[in-house]
């Protein structure tokens, strides 16, 4: 892993965060991977709900990845942490509680997904994204699945087949809305 991605995620520094957008996308290109997996541990940490500096962290991390890899054009390299981290997700609280607003893990899912889904010309990509998008349907907040359904529909004009077998899952959450 890139020795500032290193720094941020293993000393969780705030402070230095910001410099990770000073990178070359090219430089940190090989590290995107082992940075996912760290921010997945981190994430999956009892103390995350209510840590802020952590939240903070993690959120310029994932950040800084997916504009690396959508400017690389990297997301088949990435795709397998990308998809393990936002299934990590599910395992946590995605709706807000009382005041309207995202929940930590509501806010990983949703970057992760945008990142993910916006790729739906690309199969292999989807092949790993669509049958963990579709628990999403049923699990995240309301504005969490409507975003989903759009990159749904999406994924449904260039690669029906993938979508077919979670037919049921899709009218049910469409019905429950």
């Amino acid at each position: 892993m890139h020795q500032l991605f290193r720094l941020v995620l293993g000393q969780k520094d705030l402070s230095r965060a910001g410099d990770l957008f000073s990178l070359e996308d090219s430089e940190i290109e090989d590290s995107l991977t082992e940075a996912l997996e760290q921010i997945k541990i981190i994430s999956s940490s009892s103390d995350y709900q209510t840590n802020n500096n952590d939240q903070a962290v993690v959120e310029i991390c994932i950040t800084r990845i997916t504009t690396a890899i959508r400017e690389t054009e990297s997301i088949e390299q990435h795709a397998k942490a990308l998809v393990a981290l936002w299934e990590s997700c599910l395992e946590h609280s995605l709706r807000p509680s009382g005041r309207e607003e995202d929940t930590p893990h509501a806010k990983i899912a949703s970057d992760i997904m945008s990142c993910l889904l916006q790729n739906y010309n690309r199969p292999p990509v989807m092949a790993l994204a669509i049958p963990i998008a579709v628990k999403f349907l049923h699990r995240g907040s309301k504005e969490l699945c409507r975003s989903m359904s759009n990159y749904l529909c999406l994924a449904a004009i260039t690669k029906a087949d993938l979508l077919a077998e979670h037919t049921e899952v899709i009218v049910r959450s469409i019905l429950q809305v």
